[in-house]
């Protein structure tokens, strides 16, 4: 029995080896292999450019945006770039432009990941250099050395220029300009829309119907018309302002003046006490006591919840609550508040005596516009944004802009300057400043700007007002025969 069970046992174990059971201990299984993936090292893909007037456009395309640095040099005139972080993929057969200004590049390997582009040129240039994502792009601008200008003679003594300039930064700038001699027939003079405070009118209008040669919008306005500051014609005070602020005034003799101005108004009551004026031609408000004339419109439009007194050759002729019209050669009256208490005893009949100042010298002038703020002052560049209390809207970034200026031989200067276009991008308060100060302005202050600005010469807009079509504007600048 023992004999038979050996024999089975040594026939198990023969038959093991052969048995899909593995009895003995496992085998290591190597990992599979690692697959390296394979790293594509940053390059320039692709190179495209343009032909302009004003300039020549290169674009690299790249996978990664590079390390970009670059540099101008003289004999001969090259535009050095160098690439780093990148390897070429492009042609390096040299491009030859069909341009006077840029004639060929040629780019080629300096380094290990680096690559050199020499741009040459037949002429010093601006240039800009910048790069932009999604896709990425390495783009030079190369700026012509454009100095545009057409003056034209548009009367004795009234010259209109157009003025395209390239900027250092590589921009370019559209400026227009009328200069006017003081020998000439004509003479500066502010204008209201429609001949009066309420409403608005286009540059175009205005001009028309005061036969002027050119016009410049004015002042700051408020959308029924109303003038954000200082507005004097033919000697009467047409409209005030709550800040004080940078004015032009005109005296009989053609004098120009140029400082800030403060009106004092007050109204001498029968009883001798003296209540002040806190506006002319403005919404009546809070304890206020306004002065309306007939530039303001025929009626006042106030509300009931004040006192209307109608003045005619220092006599009150009515007193109303709410709009009443304004008398010929008259004034109104409207008080709220603690000057309408102050101002309760008086009835029809009743003598009053109105006085309105700007100053000893600034009472002397004919017409006086306030805008700002101050440009220039004694042949010096002074913005006085902070001390006029402008907000940021007007002295932040580059926009269109209008400004006036005096010359030391006294000639006057219009300026437009178009902005938010690419053929003209604006200039900041600063920028302005300094370009009154290289016209040859001694003395210069900014008007209303941004979608208002333009310039009417011989009836048409010559400038490119940003909104489009010509903006709506409560009053201008405009230069007028003399007689």
């Amino acid at each position: 029995m023992f004999k038979i069970q050996r024999q089975i046992g040594l026939a198990i174990l023969l038959l093991m080896p052969y048995s899909p059971i593995s009895w003995a201990a496992a085998v290591p299984v190597a990992p599979p292999p690692v697959v390296q993936k394979k790293i594509e090292q940053p390059a320039l893909q692709s190179i495209r450019y343009s032909i302009g007037p004003q300039k020549v456009r290169i674009v690299f395309n790249a996978t990664t945006l590079p390390v970009v640095t670059a540099n101008l040099q003289a004999n001969p005139d090259q535009l050095v770039i160098n690439f780093e972080g990148v390897v070429n993929q492009v042609s390096t057969a040299p491009l030859v432009f069909n341009d006077p200004i840029v004639s060929s590049l040629a780019l080629s390997e300096v380094g290990a990941d680096k690559q050199q582009v020499i741009i040459n040129l037949t002429k010093t240039v601006t240039y800009k250099v910048f790069t932009l994502d999604n896709p990425n792009r390495v783009v030079i601008d190369i700026v012509k050395d454009l100095d545009e200008k057409n003056d034209e003679q548009i009367a004795p003594g009234v010259k209109y220029t157009s003025w395209l300039h390239a900027m250092p930064t590589g921009d370019f700038i559209s400026a227009n300009i009328v200069e006017l001699s003081p020998e000439a027939d004509y003479m500066l003079k502010p204008v209201l829309s429609n001949d009066a405070i309420r409403g608005l009118e286009k540059l175009q209008g205005m001009a028309g119907h005061n036969q002027a040669l050119a016009a410049v919008n004015g002042s700051y306005f408020a959308s029924n018309g109303e003038i954000l500051g200082l507005l004097k014609i033919d000697g009467a005070v047409v409209s005030t302002s709550e800040v004080d602020r940078t004015t032009l005034g005109v005296l009989s003799t053609g004098k120009l003046l140029m400082d800030v101005t403060d009106y004092q108004g007050g109204v001498t009551l029968p009883d001798g006490r003296t209540i002040d004026i806190t506006g002319v031609n403005h919404e009546r408000g809070l304890d206020g006591l306004i002065l309306y004339n007939n530039y303001f419109d025929d009626t006042t439009g106030t509300n009931e919840f004040g006192t209307d007194y109608s003045v005619s050759n220092g006599k009150i002729i009515g007193i109303a609550h709410g709009s009443v019209t304004i008398p010929p050669g008259g004034i109104v009256l409207s008080a709220h508040g603690t000057r309408e208490k102050a101002l309760a005893g008086l009835k029809v009949g009743d003598t009053i005596q109105v006085c309105q100042t700007l100053g000893d010298e600034w009472d002397k002038t004919i017409y006086a516009i306030s805008a700002g703020p101050r440009l220039v002052k004694d042949g010096n560049v002074l913005v006085t944004s902070a001390e006029e209390q402008f907000p940021s809207d007007i002295t932040v970034g580059r926009a269109p802009r209008t400004a006036v200026g005096v010359t030391k031989e006294g000639h006057v200067l219009l300026v437009v300057v178009d902005g938010r276009r690419k053929s003209s991008i604006g200039m900041t308060l600063t920028e302005l400043a300094q370009f009154m100060q290289q016209l040859g302005a001694i003395d210069a202050m900014n008007l209303d700007g941004g979608g208002s600005s333009e310039m009417v010469v011989n009836g048409k807009t010559v400038n490119h007002p940003s909104d489009g079509p010509e903006r709506s504007l409560g009053d201008a600048l405009v230069i007028v025969p003399k007689n």
